[in-house]
């Protein structure tokens, strides 16, 4: 597994919301298509915005500390078809316990309660390599880029 951040939120030239995870290096880049919503509670908590009222992924985050449920790590595992898969990995009395979790979901709970986000070795093989970490100048022209192309334009490689 390959540990990753959180780099932004951008649109795609189709104003798609995209997440861009980045190793801890940021020099391998791994653009994930989301839905708004989802979109919005990431960038929400980026920029340390609190809302006068929970947003579903603060619910989830309050439900689970109220039930002394700790988040340990998420998880992006696969990719199908253009669709990525997460899990989430809790600790609940000493057990483990995985949730199945779309990605924008169980990244959105992961900032929240400062838990590391992995991506496994065949999901990364998707991202963009790149030679050097990003400075804020690449990190916009990336959005740039972001606005020229659409999900399809990043295949699958075979395994």
């Amino acid at each position: 597994m390959i540990g990753m951040k959180v780099r932004t939120v951008a649109m795609d030239q189709q104003m798609n919301p995209v997440v861009l995870l980045v190793d801890n290096a940021e020099t391998l880049a791994l653009p994930i298509w989301i839905g708004t919503a989802e979109a919005q509670s990431i960038a929400l908590e980026l920029q340390g915005v609190r809302m006068p009222r929970p947003m579903t992924h603060d619910l989830l985050r309050a439900i689970l500390a109220q039930l002394t449920v700790s988040v340990n790590r998420i998880v992006v595992t696969d990719i199908q078809n253009g669709t990525y898969f997460a899990e989430i990995h809790l600790k609940n009395n000493g057990a483990d316990v995985v949730i199945d979790s779309r990605p924008s979901d169980a990244i959105a709970l992961a900032l929240r309660t400062e838990a590391p986000i992995y991506v496994e070795e065949k999901v990364a093989a998707n991202g963009i390599q790149l030679k050097k970490a990003f400075d804020e100048h690449e990190v916009e022209e990336f959005k740039k880029f972001l606005e020229k192309v659409k999900p399809q334009d990043f295949k699958q490689k075979d395994a």
